[in-house]
Formats: structure tokens, C-alpha cells, sequence
């Protein structure tokens, strides 16, 4: 079954349920968004706060995916608030449940936001990664390279720091 795309759906108390139950399953799975397992919805709700203000108040845009009626995968276009780094954006809280792991919905994804940077104007898109989980090798697959590292940035536990992978696709390249 293929993704149905949303972007800048109706933040819906519903929604905001679906999203954080997305991250808490997301996190607990050792996916790569803000926290290490194990987190409740109390955790992200912490986080999840500004994060939906950033959504509902603007400038951020919210880009869902839907398999079926259930809410599978997400990213949020994060506007730097910089007006040198308008034609780029961050993308944050890239999430796909972990139950569909392997269906594609993943890459979906991130061609899906691809598509949607080039229509908002966007010339590039970023993401961090952290590293010792292979993500920099996904978004690598994808066209993403390797613009920088910040070494031991990520605390994930008291002896274990990671680093923190900058990975850039310039939407101006020819397809």
C-alpha cells in the first residue's frame, strides 16, 4: 500500500494525539527523533508543545502521510527564521512507524518532501542525522551528502556520545 500525502493538514486535537503517539512508538522503536527509549507521551508532550505552535502560528509546515486511515509517516518543513537562509529549510521529526519499516514509505517520504521544496521554492533541504544508526547512508541513497559533522554532540547516554551528521540535498540539480 502506497502513502497518501498531507501537507499542512488540520492540526486537529485528533492529529496532535495521532502525531505524538507516532513519536512516543517512533522513539521506543530507537528511531532518531529528539529522544532515547523509553519515553511516554509526557516526554513529547514536552517537546511536542512548540513544536505544533511552530505548525499552527507558521512559519513551520507539517507533511504527513497516511496508509489507509492511520497516520504511518511525518516531517515538518522547519523555516530557519533567517532571512540569509530563506531558500533552505530544515527538515525535522522525519518519522515513519516503525510497523511499516520496509514498505518504502520511508523513501516516499523524503521524495515527497523533495518534490513538495522544489514547489515552495525551496533550493535545498537539510537534515541532522545521528550517527551509529546508518541514516546518513539512507539519505545518502536518496541524494543527500555529507556536509558536516558535529563530534559527540548527541548525549544518548551518559558514556555513549554520538555525532551529529549534516546532510544537504540541493534541490537544483537537474533530476
Amino acid at each position: 500500500m502506497s502513502l497518501r500525502f498531507v501537507l499542512d493538514p488540520d492540526l486537529t486535537p485528533q492529529l496532535r494525539a495521532e502525531i505524538v503517539d507516532l513519536w512516543v512508538d517512533v522513539s521506543n522503536a530507537g528511531g532518531a527523533v529528539g529522544f532515547v527509549p523509553p519515553v511516554t507521551a509526557t516526554d513529547v508532550h514536552v517537546t511536542a508543545g512548540p513544536t505544533f505552535a511552530g505548525i499552527a502560528d507558521g512559519p513551520d509546515r507539517l507533511l504527513v502521510g497516511y496508509s489507509g486511515d492511520r497516520l504511518a509517516a511525518m516531517l515538518i518543513f522547519s523555516d530557519n527564521r533567517f532571512p540569509l537562509t530563506a531558500h533552505w529549510c530544515v527538515l525535522k521529526r522525519v518519522m515513519v512507524h516503525p510497523n511499516t519499516q520496509g514498505a518504502g514509505y520511508g523513501s516516499a517520504l523524503m521524495v515527497e518532501a523533495a518534490r513538495l521544496g522544489r514547489a515552495l521554492g525551496h533550493e535545498a533541504l537539510h537534515v541532522t542525522v545521528r550517527d551509529g544508526l546508518g541514516l546518513d547512508k539512507f539519505y545518502g541513497r536518496l541524494g543527500y551528502r555529507e556536509i558536516g559533522r558535529l563530534p559527540g554532540a548527541l548525549r544518548v547516554a551518559p558514556d555513549d556520545n554520538r555525532d551529529e551528521i549534516l546532510m544537504w540535498l540541493d534541490l537544483t540539480d537537474a533530476d
